[in-house]
């Protein structure tokens, strides 16, 4: 959304509102870092860029506009390091590693980006609708190495239990890229997606302190595993 106008061709006004755009963002992702997204305030980004207070609403009409901004804008970059990471010419399980560890590598880069996405939510705020195209990119990316590998018919059968279709939203299947996914299959996706947003929230936290003696490698690991329980062939 506002990468999308960021990037357009515009006119030397448009290019200054753009950078001013993006002064604001980053200053509001330093805010994220400094005081957490309940505490994200239009008053104290504007401070901080020596703008009106007035003047800022001109871009962002309130707290919660701008915090869509930022979320939109965190599940593009952790869509895109997802991505980029897959090498539809590699094999199933490399590209299913890949995308796991560039989303490892994002998280680590940007922590309280990763913690606004998939943290606590923020009291009295709703994200829109239109944040749900650039939450799925990360997710379809993992979709998209299993539909794969089902259309090559390289896809291992499930292991028991299987998941009752009545436990998956009836349109959730269709979001899925390729060969028709059954329940069964839609629900091992959801799990993996689940488990990797899960592994990177302990390994930012500190839950893995003395549980792990290499996280990176337990990471990998967890990767292989959830792998394999969606179906796909590792060595």
């Amino acid at each position: 959304m506002y990468t999308d106008l960021m990037n357009a061709p515009r006119t030397a006004r448009q290019r200054a509102r753009a950078e001013l755009t993006r002064e604001i963002l980053d200053a509001a992702r330093r805010q994220l870092g400094e005081a957490g997204p309940s505490a994200l305030s239009l008053r104290a980004v504007a401070r901080e860029l020596g703008m009106a207070s007035s003047a800022i609403y001109r871009y962002f009409k309130s707290r919660d506009e701008l915090l869509t901004a930022l979320i939109i804008e965190g599940y593009d970059e952790i869509g895109d390091a997802a991505e980029a990471a897959d090498d539809p010419a590699a094999e199933p399980d490399e590209r299913w590693t890949a995308i796991w560890r560039g989303v490892r590598e994002w998280a680590l880069t940007n922590r309280h980006e990763f913690a606004l996405l998939f943290g606590t939510p923020v009291p009295g705020y709703a994200a829109p609708p239109q944040a749900a195209v650039a939450a799925g990119r990360m997710p379809l990316a993992l979709a998209r190495v299993v539909a794969d590998a089902k259309a090559a018919g390289v896809l291992a059968p499930p292991p028991a239990p299987t998941c009752d279709p009545a436990l998956i939203d009836a349109g959730t299947a269709e979001l899925l890229p390729g060969a028709g996914f059954d329940a069964d299959e839609t629900a091992r996706v959801i799990l993996a997606w689940n488990r990797l947003v899960g592994i990177v929230s302990y390994e930012l936290h500190g839950h893995l302190h003395r549980v792990t003696a290499d996280d990176a490698g337990f990471f990998d690991y967890t990767a292989r595993v959830s792998g394999a329980f969606a179906g796909l062939r590792f060595a």
